[in-house]
Order: structure tokens, then C-alpha cells, then sequence
């Protein structure tokens, strides 16, 4: 199977090829040729499964230049129970009758991230060899506060790779931001930059279409790649948890092989939804994707206005910080895939994202994307009344995003009527958003911390993950902080490390 631009499906390479670059040269993403089915027989042999053997199976049927063996020993290493807390990598909590908790949080740095850029690290040194790649892959990030410390954590130390991640300064949580100024590691390096997410997320893209700074990295034996979901191979292993989370459900007879279910996820960039998406194309019987989004809801405007995306909107600092984005770059593979590959249509709608800021869908277009998916939001208001209203009613314990999907599937039920058995993507610890846990649960928040941790923890008896614990008494490491039109200049940064 090989990977075309959605600019340009011409421009047709290996699976490796794709997670080796990361991003097309014309600016496009990297989208399968097809996708792999998996009919009732293949799924009920995914339930007798882990979640390592049900990983490396559907990675198996995307990667074709992998071997099972391989992928088999990434996913070992990847989904260690030492790493997960257990051999329950993603566990499935029953939150009610009908509504389940696709907890994704269990990883070394307490994020959803964590299930893809574990896997990231292997899959992209593997790609490096079978492409025969000499030279030093340097990995760039933009992070609105999770990817950053999960990318760093993957890449922390592996050979062949330096890892450098740009964050908005005042844009993440307190922890967020400690865990990425402590990172360990020789190869690491963290900039913060004086903006938002989507303003960090464009400097990064500024620096892979520079042809000096490329020619620079060239000259001095660096490559550039990226651990954002624009590459192939972090969206990826995500496809796999909602694929598991269906045999999970048949496991525990809540459903019968066939039965429909709905997903709600929060989203800012498109990814982690965009992953329900395939495992739908795949045969998971999938009804209703429910994209959830907080008070920057261009998605929502998105679907509810019938197909026209407008970033020029005021933006908006949340307490749900890892979907405070406004260019959700995903979207670019929906656009491409429901419309039949029509590369040229995706040239200009990103063009003119580019250029105005925003784009309408062609009418026929939107119509097989709005018979899939469910936009909707909530404000910040609203997140902390449901964190509340979790805990007091259900005793769960949930974080700022997870609320605002919680909050919006509520609302979709209660506009349709539609009961089918739903399952929400819980996308990182409560822990990692203290100072807003602990107001939404009535608590005054007493430091900005790490004695966060112990005062949630003292407020709901919930334990603390272990490494948010081992962050007390760690010192920053990285302190630079740049204006995004200064970004080029920290390509010097990379030679350094």
C-alpha cells in the first residue's frame, strides 16, 4: 500500500517513505491509497487479542513495508505494562448504562498522546532504514500542551533522532509546562513562543517549507520530520483504540457482533476523531462520529453551517488548552478522502485557507460528511459544572476535555434522542489540569505546582499518576522563549543538541 499528498496524489510513496518525511513537499498530508477491511471474522479474532496484538494487527494492514514480526516487537515495547500501569492499556470504563469512558490516559506522561508517540519513536528509526536514510532526523513539534511531552518522552534519547518542541508560552497548564521544561534527555530541546497553538503550529510549518533552513539542517547531516498527527505514522496507532474499544464491548456482551455504536471525541487539530473515522471506513460498525469542541468551535461552525471552515474568529485561552486550535489540520485528510481523492479541490480549499482564512466545502461533499459526524461545544462554564456534576453524581473523576465531551454527547442525546451504546474518548489525566479540577469540584486552589497534585488528590481520594508525582523537586531545564517570527532562528538550536 503506498501514500499520496492530498495535494498532489500523484506524489505516491511507501508507508515509510511517508513517516520518514512526515509532511508531503507541497504542503499536503500523507493519505492511504485505500483501506483495509476488517470483516466480523477479523474482529472477533482482534477480541482474543491485547491491546499490543490488536495494535500490531491493524498497523499491519495500513504498513504493508512492515513486518509482523516487527510491528509485533514495536508494540511490545511500545505497550509495556510498565509504561501503561498495566496490561490494560486503554481501559473502558462503563460510566452509565449505554455511555462508556475510553480512558486514554494511562501512559508516561498521563495523555492520549502517549498511544501513538510510543510508538512513533520505532516505527519512525524503522522508516529510516528501510528508506536509507544516513542522515539525523530532527523532530519538530507544535504542541497546545500534551504532544509536546509525550513526543519528548518517546524521543528522549533514540538514536539518530533530535527532538525539538515549540509550545505558546501562556497557552498550557502549569503541569503541562513542567513536564516539558524538565524533560531528560541529550536530545531534546523546548522553545516556548509568544502566541497560541495554531500561531506555534504555523512557525513550524514555516520551517519545513524554508528551503535554507532545509539546505542548512542538509548541510550539517540533519533531516527534518514531524511527531505532530500530520504525519502518518503518530495518526496511525491511533486507529487501533476504537477498533478496541469495539472488541472490548463484544468481550463484555454489552453488544453483539454488528451492533452500532457512536464516538464522541474532543478535538482541536481533527486527529484523534479523524482516527474514529478509519476505524469506521474499516468495518467497525461506527453510527455517529461526535466532534467536540470548546468556546474556539470552528469545527462545530464547520458542520453545523454545512461545510464552511472560517478561522477568523477571536481565539479563545481555555481550561480545556489542548483543543484551543482554530486551523485543525486533519481535516485536510477528511476533505481528501470522502471526496474521492480529488486532490485538486484540497489544493484549493487549502489555498484558500491560506490566503482568507477560510473555505466552503463543495455541497455534495459536506453531505457525506455531514451524515457521519456531529459537531458541537461547550463553554468553560459548562466544562466545570459537568466535571462537577461527574463527580458528585458518578464519582468520575475527569479532566477539562474529557468534561467538554461528556457535556456535549449530553446535549446531542438530549437534541436526538438517539440512545446507541456511545463511547467517549477520556484524552488525558485530571491531574494535568489541577488548578481547574480543583475550582470546577468547589475548592480554592492554594499554590501552582505541584502541590496541586496533593490538594486534588486530598479533595476526590483519587490516586496521583505516578509520573505527575515524580515531578516534585524537578528543576526547568529550558527557559527560551522567541516571538514566532523569530522561528527560523532556532534552527541553529537543532545543530546544537
Amino acid at each position: 500500500m503506498n501514500y499520496v499528498s492530498t495535494r498532489d496524489k500523484k506524489l505516491s510513496i511507501s508507508a515509510a517513505k511517508a513517516i520518514a518525511t512526515g509532511i508531503a513537499p507541497d504542503g499536503g498530508l500523507y493519505c492511504p491509497t485505500e483501506i483495509p477491511q476488517l470483516t466480523a471474522e477479523d474482529i472477533a479474532a482482534l477480541c482474543k487479542k491485547n491491546y499490543r496484538g490488536r495494535s500490531a494487527d491493524i498497523l499491519g494492514r495500513f504498513l504493508t513495508d512492515f513486518t509482523a514480526e516487527e510491528l509485533e516487537q514495536f508494540a511490545a515495547r511500545a505497550y509495556a505494562d510498565e509504561k501503561f500501569g498495566g496490561s490494560d492499556t486503554a481501559p473502558l470504563v462503563k460510566l452509565e448504562d449505554g455511555t462508556y469512558i475510553l480512558e486514554l490516559w494511562h501512559g508516561p506522561t498521563c495523555a492520549f498522546k502517549d498511544m501513538a508517540l510510543q510508538m512513533l519513536p520505532h516505527l519512525l528509526t524503522a522508516s529510516l532504514k528501510k528508506t536509507g536514510e544516513q542522515r539525523t532526523a530532527c523532530i519538530l513539534v507544535a504542541t497546545s500542551g500534551d504532544t509536546g511531552k509525550a513526543a519528548l518522552d518517546g524521543f528522549a534519547d533514540v538514536e539518530g533522532t533530535k527532538i525539538m518542541v515549540y509550545y505558546p508560552v501562556d497557552g498550557v497548564s502549569t503541569i503541562q509546562k513542567l513536564q516539558m521544561v524538565t524533560q531528560r534527555g541529550n536530545n531534546v530541546q523546548v522553545c516556548a513562543i509568544r502566541g497560541n497553538f495554531d500561531d506555534a503550529q504555523s512557525a513550524v510549518k514555516k520551517i519545513f517549507t524554508d528551503k535554507d533552513s532545509i539546505r542548512k539542517l542538509d548541510e550539517q547531516g540533519m533531516t527534518l520530520s514531524s511527531a505532530n498527527s500530520i504525519n502518518w505514522g503518530r495518526l496511525a496507532p491511533q486507529i487501533a483504540y476504537y477498533v478496541s474499544a469495539y472488541c472490548d464491548m463484544l468481550n463484555r456482551g454489552d453488544i453483539q457482533m454488528g451492533d452500532a455504536i457512536n464516538v464522541c471525541v474532543p478535538t482541536g487539530n481533527f486527529g484523534n476523531i479523524l482516527a474514529a473515522y478509519f476505524a469506521k471506513q474499516m468495518g467497525v460498525p461506527i453510527a455517529k462520529l461526535i466532534c467536540a469542541s470548546n468556546e474556539n468551535n470552528v469545527l462545530t461552525d464547520f458542520f453545523r453551517s454545512g461545510g464552511t471552515y472560517d478561522r477568523n474568529r477571536p481565539f479563545h485561552t481555555t481550561i480545556s488548552p489542548s483543543m484551543d486550535i482554530l486551523i485543525s489540520s486533519n481535516l485536510e485528510r477528511l476533505l481528501f478522502l470522502v471526496s474521492g481523492y480529488n486532490d485538486a479541490m484540497v489544493a484549493d480549499l487549502m489555498k484558500q485557507l491560506n490566503e482568507t482564512g477560510k473555505y466552503s466545502v463543495p455541497a455534495d461533499v459536506f453531505e457525506t460528511i455531514g451524515s457521519q459526524f456531529e459537531g458541537g461545544f461547550c463553554d468553560d462554564v459548562q466544562t466545570k459544572q459537568t466535571i462537577a456534576q461527574l463527580f458528585d453524581e458518578k464519582k468520575y473523576l475527569a479532566d477539562t476535555h474529557t468534561a467538554v465531551a461528556v457535556k456535549v454527547y449530553e446535549d446531542y442525546r438530549e437534541r436526538t434522542g438517539d440512545t446507541t451504546p456511545t463511547v467517549i474518548a477520556s484524552t488525558a489525566s485530571p491531574f494535568k489540569f489541577c488548578q481547574s479540577v480543583i475550582s470546577a469540584l468547589g475548592g480554592t486552589v492554594s499554590g501552582d505546582g505541584t502541590e496541586l497534585l496533593d490538594q486534588l488528590h486530598d479533595m476526590t481520594g483519587a490516586p496521583i499518576p505516578a509520573p505527575l508525582a515524580a515531578l516534585s523537586g524537578l528543576k526547568p531545564r529550558f527557559d527560551l522563549v522567541i516571538d514566532r517570527e523569530n522561528i527560523l532562528n532556532t534552527v541553529d538550536l537543532l545543530g546544537q543538541i
